[in-house]
């Protein structure tokens, strides 16, 4: 299947996305998005606040791995991330339904090499204060009862969304 090796995934070109977990309650959701930052092969991810870390047996469980591929780091407070990756040029997006998110099949990143994407927390999602801090919101159209996706789930379909583009090609 042609997969690469754990030295191999680090050495490789990554997709220039950051996924940054606010406050994310779910060890499961934590290893969930780890392995599907490996699937899309992207730059890192930041866990903040009261985001679980590796080592911890049910983020292993999910992950499946990906805790050993995808780089990581931990911020106490989401703001220090985010004020980390400006700093290091990406653009900052939050993942939330807002009066003026986009949604994103109309999400345009022409002359944004490196981009951050914030997922919030289970319950509560994005704080106000974080999402002042970000660029804009972009909100993943939904047309059933339920206007909410699990992150992991979001996650995925952000990924995939922006590798399909082209924009992103490995």
């Amino acid at each position: 299947m042609n997969r690469l090796s754990v030295d191999g995934f680090r050495a490789s070109r990554k997709m220039p996305v950051v996924v940054v977990l606010d406050n994310v309650r779910s060890h499961y959701n934590v290893g969930s998005v780890f392995r599907t930052a490996d699937a899309f092969r992207i730059e890192a991810i930041h866990l903040c606040g009261i985001t679980a870390t590796p080592p911890h047996r049910e983020i292993y469980k999910t992950a499946l791995g990906a805790t050993e591929s995808v780089s990581w780091k931990y911020f106490p407070g989401t703001e220090d991330s985010i004020r980390e990756l400006k700093k290091e040029g990406y653009r900052i997006y939050a993942l939330e339904q807002t009066d003026r998110s986009i949604p994103l099949d109309r999400l345009s990143l022409a002359g944004h090499p490196k981009i951050a994407l914030i997922f919030g927390n289970e319950i509560h999602g994005i704080g106000g204060k974080i999402l002042e801090m970000a660029e804009r919101s972009i909100e993943i159209p939904q047309f059933g009862t339920k206007h909410s996706l699990n992150i992991s789930v979001a996650a995925g379909i952000v990924l995939w969304e922006l590798h399909s583009k082209g924009r992103f090609l490995l």
